[in-house]
């Protein structure tokens, strides 16, 4: 029930779900098939205590995974705060080892890729999580449950366009962008 709750909770918040096995974070192949926006569905859906998982792809969302290990939240405030630019209120999610999943919208033209494993040039401990230029990334939703630790909604506001600043460093221009100039934020 927890979990169709967070999944209704995320689909109000402009966010498309999937089911994800229950207890675990792996979709199933063909997972991309799934994704929904129809809270009539959910209960169908994410039935025997299925966790749920968010599509990057379907709603052009890019999440920033800030991870505990290495100080992710530390990490993006220092950088905000280097280039003079605010903490990026917007959707987020707590995750259960007490990280931050934040949710922000693209626009089409666009093209954001995942990356992970301190890779991203945000710095380490922040993980993206995009849209892509096929399937996507996904992250695991709100009311999901990992070894028996929740996700839970931390900040319940609609997911805000992704701050230039944060997209000038994980974008890639598209292939009618003039050469060298980084995504256009709305």
């Amino acid at each position: 029930m927890m979990t169709v709750l967070g999944a209704r909770a995320a689909v109000r918040r402009g966010l498309a779900v999937f089911p994800l096995p229950a207890g675990g974070r792996v979709p199933a192949p063909g997972w991309q098939r799934l994704v929904t926006r129809d809270e009539a569905v959910l209960p169908e859906l994410l039935a025997d205590a299925r966790n749920v998982g968010v599509a990057c792809r379907a709603l052009r969302v890019v999440a920033l995974d800030l991870d505990v290990e290495d100080d992710g939240q530390a990490v993006l405030a220092a950088l905000a705060d280097r280039l003079g630019e605010p903490w990026p209120y917007t959707l987020t999610v707590a995750t259960p080892s007490g990280g931050r999943h934040l949710y922000f919208r693209v626009p089409t033209d666009c093209t954001i890729g995942s990356s992970s494993g301190g890779r991203t040039l945000l710095g380490p401990g922040i993980d993206i999580r995009g849209p892509g230029r096929h399937s996507g990334g996904y992250l695991i939703g709100p009311g999901s449950v990992v070894d028996g630790r929740p996700y839970v909604i931390a900040r319940d506001i609609p997911a805000a366009p992704l701050p230039a600043w944060i997209a000038d460093r994980i974008s890639t221009p598209h292939p009618h962008t003039p050469k060298g100039q980084p995504c256009p934020t709305r």
